[in-house]
């Protein structure tokens, strides 16, 4: 491939990374951070106030169950690509065709689903930046956010069991997006609902995904727990962009 080739492909990745707008749950600008808001759509709420039950032992009061391996898999089901970096915030934009599958990239259960799209650019609000998104609690305790789909798949509820490789919904552009792709986020179970601001993501994806998409086995959880022993699970929003 001759170097303007190459140059002209290097261009055309930006470009469409850049198309894509994602607002990935950011905050809207505002003088005061946002208390938590619970997303819209059905959720699994913790058994008590604060309390952290996850498999993984994420989080000071987690359950003593001991830590097993969790398969993982690429969140895609066809062809899509991805940066390694994203705007203010920890994630990922898998760019990708309207309509591919979105997958669990893991074992374990829906804790919320959001099937509504009520984000508006003149209101801007951080819990509705997403659009139509389905987070999951992995069986290994990490929580797994995806957002911006087209459509949440039949049966997909809070609660819902599911399994890596499972098709959870389409791939979209609803909420603050303006590309076909999804956000993809990682952070610890914490308040498990509501806390959009560490469910769109705390740790950067990508080398995860670059395991995943290559078939080989790569865990996020000890990196979210260093995180969480460091940062705690934060009440607000501290990124405000």
């Amino acid at each position: 491939m001759s170097a303007q080739r190459v140059t002209l492909a290097g261009v055309a990745l930006l470009v469409a990374l850049g198309a894509a707008g994602c607002g990935g749950d950011d905050p809207a600008p505002q003088s005061q951070a946002p208390a938590a808001q619970p997303s819209q759509g059905r959720q699994v709420q913790s058994s008590a106030p604060g309390a952290d039950t996850n498999a993984a032992g994420l989080g000071s009061t987690a359950s003593a169950v001991p830590k097993g391996t969790t398969k993982h898999v690429f969140p895609l089901q066809g062809k899509g690509s991805y940066s390694h970096d994203h705007h203010d915030y920890p994630a990922s934009d898998i760019i990708a065709a309207c309509g591919l599958n979105a997958l669990s990239p893991v074992d374990g259960t829906v804790l919320e689903v959001t099937k509504v799209d009520t984000w508006t650019a003149k209101v801007n609000e951080g819990s509705s930046r997403g659009g139509l998104s389905v987070s999951i609690l992995g069986n290994d305790g990490a929580r797994y956010y995806m957002s911006h789909f087209s459509a949440i798949d039949s049966g997909i509820e809070a609660g819902t069991a599911v399994q890596a490789g499972q098709p959870v919904a389409k791939v979209g552009r609803t909420g603050d997006a303006s590309a076909c792709h999804i956000h993809f986020g990682l952070s610890p179970a914490c308040a498990k609902t509501g806390d959009w601001w560490t469910r769109r993501g705390v740790i950067w994806p990508w080398s995860y995904l670059d395991a995943w998409k290559a078939g080989k086995e790569k865990s996020p959880v000890a990196e979210l727990e260093a995180w969480e022993q460091k940062n705690g699970c934060p009440a607000k929003a501290t990124v405000d962009k």
